[in-house]
Order: structure tokens, then C-alpha cells, then sequence
């Protein structure tokens, strides 16, 4: 079991992995059915030497201008499930924002096994933790509430309140979206798609439609219960996304 960090760790530790295998469906329905049409696959470049930790290309760029927090919020993609903590994907993302020049600091809030309606019942106190507000909000939620065959209704209810209340403390929210595999049927498979683009569209925030894109298709990139992306499948998501991390967040203020 890895331990989410960050001023929510004791907490989370209680919390636990409650529900290893919720997600890993989800993942393994899409890779198996992607791996039945090769045809579809595109040519992925390899992840910035930043991200991969290599050491390959030019030197990182220097650290510069104020500090940038960054909450990411989730449940065990970002806690790192059979990873060292050092290689969870926010801790591979700070890594790669730094290297990029970015005064970046991620706190991990990831926990495994959490539904939106979990994420919502400790939002608050995880918000509350923190010492300074955070400049950004990652928000990944919802293939726990998939594979518990919750409404998407009520999973779009959930994200909706959590979104709300970090509105109302003017943080900045970059949605992570999610998808589900064919098997579910075209009414559930349609509803619960588009809940994640509804919903950045009325709040009017950031979103990564399938912050799995990258990978999904290749289950190399998983660990052997086809569920958690390996060392190497983060290090393909740190680069697939990056890009639109940054763009999310606020331009710091001026001093």
C-alpha cells in the first residue's frame, strides 16, 4: 500500500486501499479492446528526459519566479499504487514543470479506492490542511464510481459540489476526465463521457477530456494487475499532459 502525501497524509493512510480493483476494470476492458484493433495505434514519442529522469537532451532550464502549489486531487493514479512515491504521476509532473523552469509544488492528495462522492466528503479538510491556498487544482475522479455501476448522475452531481466549493475559494480547477468502455452500452457509455465536458463547459474549467489517452491502448504500460500504469506508463502521462498543466495555471500575480 503507498501512503498519499502531503497535509492530508494522516488521513488518508486511515482511508487506506479500500478498492484496488474498482478502476483496473475499467483499464483493462479499454486496453483489451484497443488491443484488438492495432490499426488504431499511433506512434507515441517517448517521454522529455525531464519526466524519464534520463538525463538525455539539453540541460533543464533554471528554476525561476514565485513558488506555484498545485493540489492534485485523486484517487490511486495519483496516489502511485505499486510505485515508489517518487514515481506517482504528481510527483513526476512537479519533476517535469521544474525541469521545464517552473517553480512548481505538488502535494499529493491521492487515495485509492475513492468514488466522487468519498472525494467530496474530505474535500474540505483537505483543502483546509493546506498552508497556503493552492494555485491549481487537479481534480481526478470517477472510474471508481464507474465500476461500482454508480449513475452517472450522481458521479456529475458530486464533481459539480466539489467544483463549486473550490470556486467559492477562488482556486483554479483543471478537471481530469475519464471514460467508459464500450461494454456498459451507448446510453450509460454517452452519459458518463460527456459528464466531464458538461461540466467544464458550465464551470468554465480546465479539462483533459481522458487523461489516459496516452497509454490505454498498450497494456506494457500497466503493472501485472492491469490496472496501475508502471514507471513507464507515468512517465508517458507526465509528457502527453504537461503541456496542458501549465497552460492551467494562472499567470502568478505581480509583485
Amino acid at each position: 500500500m503507498q501512503q498519499a502525501t502531503g497535509m492530508e497524509g494522516s488521513r488518508m493512510h486511515k482511508r487506506g486501499w479500500s478498492k484496488i480493483g474498482t478502476l483496473g476494470a475499467v483499464l483493462a476492458l479499454m486496453t483489451l479492446a484497443a488491443c484488438d484493433n492495432p490499426a488504431e495505434d499511433a506512434a507515441v514519442p517517448p517521454a522529455s528526459g525531464a519526466a524519464l529522469g534520463a538525463g538525455e537532451g539539453p540541460p533543464p532550464i533554471p528554476v525561476m519566479g514565485p513558488e506555484r502549489r498545485i493540489l492534485a486531487f485523486g484517487d490511486s493514479l495519483f496516489a502511485g499504487y505499486g510505485l515508489d512515491p517518487a514515481q506517482s504521476y504528481p510527483a513526476q509532473l512537479e519533476a517535469a514543470l521544474r525541469a521545464k523552469g517552473v517553480n512548481a509544488r505538488i502535494a499529493n492528495a491521492g487515495v485509492s479506492g475513492d468514488t466522487t462522492a468519498a472525494g467530496l466528503q474530505r474535500l474540505a479538510f483537505t483543502l483546509d490542511a493546506q498552508n497556503e491556498k493552492p494555485d491549481l487544482f487537479i481534480l481526478e475522479l470517477g472510474g471508481n464510481d464507474l465500476l461500482r455501476g454508480l449513475s452517472p448522475t450522481e458521479t456529475k452531481a458530486n464533481l459539480d459540489k466539489m467544483i463549486d466549493e473550490l470556486k467559492a475559494r477562488d482556486i483554479p480547477v483543471l478537471l481530469m476526465g475519464m471514460r467508459a468502455p464500450p461494454n456498459y452500452g451507448p446510453e450509460y457509455q454517452a452519459q458518463f463521457d460527456g459528464l466531464y465536458r458538461e461540466l467544464a463547459k458550465s464551470h468554465r474549467v480546465e479539462l483533459i477530456p481522458f487523461w489516459l489517452e496516452d497509454i490505454y491502448r498498450e497494456p506494457e504500460l500497466f503493472q501485472n494487475d492491469k490496472i496501475h500504469p508502471t514507471a513507464e506508463g507515468i512517465d508517458r502521462l507526465v509528457a502527453s499532459t504537461i503541456e496542458q498543466v501549465e497552460g492551467a495555471l494562472p499567470q502568478p500575480a505581480e509583485s
